[in-house]
């Protein structure tokens, strides 16, 4: 007697079934693998309000035929098999075995073609997809290999014709590789990571979503609205059409809420766009106070930069009980701040020699003798280095490109700091600190070193120095957030260069003169 042929499941209850093998797989490894890998799972509510909004864009009864070139499970695919019109098909990549192998399982009964393998290295179909949806992963730049990261840039510019900086993340060349994927007049949605509108490295897909393709829509979520609750990403949503934008073209932006009911809305014209380094405020609610203009930036009167990157601070952080019970030689031990968590108080003053008065003094090791002297003239410091050897603190990147790998960055005790990292909920995410010690400190925080006429007037008027950390503290939380960027739940960040561009027209006033703009830097290149 033949076996009555199987029904295939229902969707609603094939994506039950896929959100608890999804669950499963993603048990197998740690966050921090997965971090390192970047798989995190398109949440359902979120893949479901990106694809009815793409029913907006689509023909509402030609069938369509889309790619999804890293599916993990297939919340994308689920989302539109259940809401595209009959006859539609895609195809999905996944380079993850296991997840491959159990969404060939999961949708063998669908017309979905999961390919197993990466998809930078596939070549394009023809005639291209009518379609595109992606969450592609979010592998920072330093978990790429040198010879990966050779061949992504160079197929990047292949394909869509932008070359991306080398500290271009795994979903930046994703987005890019992918162009060719994609029939012209087609669509392409991109659920990434939002720091490509605030940074550097962002200049080349700036470049590319405003002079290769069309860009629609870009919404941004409040960051403290975290998408995914296992990275400590602030998200966006990119919504393209493959073709070149027509002239004056305005793009819409959006912030907050949903896709479909965002708190904000703004057009922003292609022009707007094209010289704007923050595209972080476009879309955003408008602000009560007007948008500071300024003669004079921080980068005038400051060199600023960011603090010592040891290569591991539990190697080389030691508290002064453990620096004295390791017998290590004073001439090779700088006091150091503790981290911003630790430090209580804003203003760090220090004893007759310069050590700072807190409850706990750590210190920094420091040496610049090599191997052969270290080893006859200091042996204390030698069996500890040794240790350091044994834990293969030697090989880590920062040491191993040192010479000797136990010398520390040049940074002088800074009369100012400011804390690089923090959340909006704490109120200011930034703090400024008075230090008066002859501690230095470790990379989060930011120095500031006075120079040109800031520098002169510091010295002939030491009591300045209170008047400067005053106007630095007033500069405002608004202010900072505003320069730097945002990630996952309201983790705000400055680097450098973005705290230099802070106005400083009230500090620079306190100097009674006008501030020349190009004055020498305290530091050379290291």
């Amino acid at each position: 007697m033949t076996a009555a042929p199987t029904l295939p499941l229902p969707l609603d209850e094939r994506e039950r079934q896929r959100l608890t093998v999804q669950d499963a797989l993603d048990a197998r490894k740690t966050r921090e693998e997965r971090n390192r890998l970047g798989q995190f799972a398109t949440p359902p509510a979120l893949a479901g309000d990106i694809v009815r909004f793409l029913h907006t864009l689509l023909p509402a009864h030609r069938p369509v035929r889309f790619l999804e070139p890293a599916m993990g499970t297939g919340a994308f695919c689920s989302a539109l098999l259940s809401g595209l019109p009959a006859g539609s098909s895609g195809v999905g990549y996944e380079l993850d075995p296991a997840f491959a192998s159990a969404a060939q399982a999961l949708w063998e009964d669908f017309p979905l073609d999961v390919r197993p393998g990466d998809f930078t290295r596939a070549e394009p179909d023809e005639p291209g997809f009518d379609l595109l949806v992606s969450n592609p992963p979010y592998v920072r730049h330093h978990h790429l290999s040198p010879p990966d990261k050779v061949r992504l840039r160079g197929l990047s510019e292949v394909r869509a014709g932008i070359r991306p900086s080398g500290y271009t993340g795994l979903y930046g060349h994703f987005l890019l590789l992918a162009h060719p994927w994609v029939r012209p007049g087609g669509h392409s949605v991109w659920l990434i990571p939002s720091e490509f509108m605030d940074v550097g490295y962002g200049k080349a897909l700036q470049q590319y979503l405003t002079q290769e393709v069309t860009l629609l829509r870009l919404h941004r979520f409040d960051p403290r609205d975290a998408q995914f609750a296992d990275a400590l990403v602030s998200s966006a949503i990119l919504v393209l059409r493959h073709e070149r934008p027509p002239e004056g073209h305005q793009a819409h932006f959006s912030y907050g809420g949903t896709l479909a009911t965002p708190q904000h809305n703004e057009t922003v014209p292609l022009a707007t766009l094209t010289t704007s380094a923050k595209w972080s405020r476009f879309g955003m609610p408008p602000s009560d106070e007007p948008a500071p203009t300024a003669e004079t930036r921080l980068k005038d009167l400051f060199d600023i930069r960011r603090g010592a990157a040891t290569g591991d601070n539990s190697f080389f952080v030691l508290s002064e009980d453990r620096a004295h019970e390791l017998g290590l030689p004073a001439a090779f031990l700088r006091p150091v701040l503790p981290s911003p968590r630790y430090l209580k108080t804003d203003e760090v003053i220090g004893d007759a020699d310069g050590l700072p008065l807190l409850p706990q003094r750590l210190f920094l090791l420091d040496c610049d003798l090599d191997v052969g002297t270290v080893e006859r003239e200091h042996p204390a410091l030698w069996a500890y280095l040794r240790q350091g050897v044994e834990r293969e603190v030697s090989d880590r990147y920062l040491c191993a490109n040192r010479s000797p790998w136990y010398r520390q960055e040049r940074r002088p005790p800074p009369p100012f700091l400011c804390t690089y990292m923090g959340r909006s909920q704490e109120g200011n995410p930034f703090r400024f600190i008075l230090n008066t010690s002859q501690a230095t400190a470790t990379n989060v925080y930011l120095l500031l070193y006075p120079k040109g006429a800031m520098k002169r007037a510091l010295e002939e008027r030491p009591d300045l120095q209170r008047e400067v950390w005053r106007e630095l503290n007033a500069l405002g939380a608004d202010l900072l957030k505003g320069e730097g960027r945002v990630y996952g739940g309201g983790l705000h960040k400055l680097e450098p260069r973005e705290l230099a561009n802070a106005p400083a027209d009230r500090i620079s006033a306190l100097l009674g003169a006008p501030v020349a703009t190009r004055q020498p830097h305290l530091f050379q290149p290291e």
